[in-house]
Parts: C-alpha cells; structure tokens; sequence
C-alpha cells in the first residue's frame, strides 16, 4: 500500500510541474504560434473598443468594480453621473454613468471637458468616498474628493473658472 501511494504522489507532482512549466522562447525570439495566451490580467476594460466606437467613451483600466452603464432618464439613482461639455455617453449629451459594484472600486479613464462629478449617493444611502483625478491642457494635474450625496463642480464650472479638465481616474471607498 506504501508503494502505490507514493507511486500516485510522484506520478502527481510531475503531472503538475509539467503543467506548470513555461517555455522561455530564446533571447530575441518569438513564442509559438501553438502557446496559449498568457493568463495574468492586465486590467483593461472590458468592451473598450466598442465602448470608444459607439460613446465616444475611453475606458482605459480598472478592477472591475466601477462598470460604465448608459444613462437613463430620469437619472438612476446610486450611480456617480459625470458631466463633459462634449457630445458623448449613450444619449450623445455629454452625460456618462458609472456603477460602483464592490465597497472599493477604481477606473481609469480619458473623459475630455469634464465640468461636474456626482457621487452615487442618495437621500436614504450614503454613497461611495470618490476621489477623482483631473488633468488641464497645460498638465496641471489635480485630485478632487467628490461629494458622495451631491455634484462637485470642476474645470471651467468652478468659481471663479478653470481651465478645461479631463478625468483621468476615478477611485471609490466606503
């Protein structure tokens, strides 16, 4: 009974290591045409080309936990609304939504003329801390805390005005 159980834990363990070998291609080479493709995630968004093609939207990278969705009208309520002076989003008037799905949740993103940020709060659930990351044509790179229950103006809707402002990323927490 020894014998066998060995046998089946050395028979185990090269099935394993051989399943988990990788083949380094030499120096300058390139890897097979028959090599699966290599499963680390590397955070792209999924559905971006399409997304880009019929928004306007660039959704870059995230984790997965802020999910564009299409406006509605009346505006759903629970989702963080940003606002670009562009004719972009589903409905083409500039407006796009967001879903938070987990207690974190972070995006990456390229939204030109952004003028308001809502967070996805409403008058009877608290909503998500946001922080938003916002770039001007000069490169001056700011972070804004959006208010969770309500709009945060920024860019060229601050007082007194700003210059133009697009969002870079978006990163929620509870």
């Amino acid at each position: 009974m020894k014998r066998s159980y060995w046998t089946f834990v050395l028979a185990g363990a090269a099935a394993a290591g051989a399943l988990t070998a990788v083949a380094v291609p030499a120096s300058g080479a390139s890897p097979a045409a028959d090599e699966p493709p290599s499963i680390v995630e590397d955070y792209s968004y999924p559905g971006a080309a399409a997304i880009l093609a019929s928004d306007h939207v660039q959704l870059i990278s995230g984790d997965g936990h802020i999910l564009y969705l299409p406006c509605s009208a009346p505006e759903t309520p629970g989702v963080i609304v940003v606002r670009t002076t562009d004719r972009i989003g589903s409905a083409g008037n500039g407006k796009l939504c967001f879903e938070v799905t987990g207690t974190t949740g972070q995006l990456t993103l390229k939204v030109p003329n952004v003028y308001a940020i809502r967070g996805d709060g409403t008058s009877t659930a608290p909503g998500h801390k946001l922080k938003a990351q916002l770039t001007t044509d000069a490169g001056a790179n700011t972070t804004v805390d959006v208010n969770p229950n309500a709009d945060t103006q920024v860019g060229i809707a601050t007082t007194p005005p700003g210059d133009a402002t697009a969002l870079l990323r978006l990163d929620a927490s509870r």
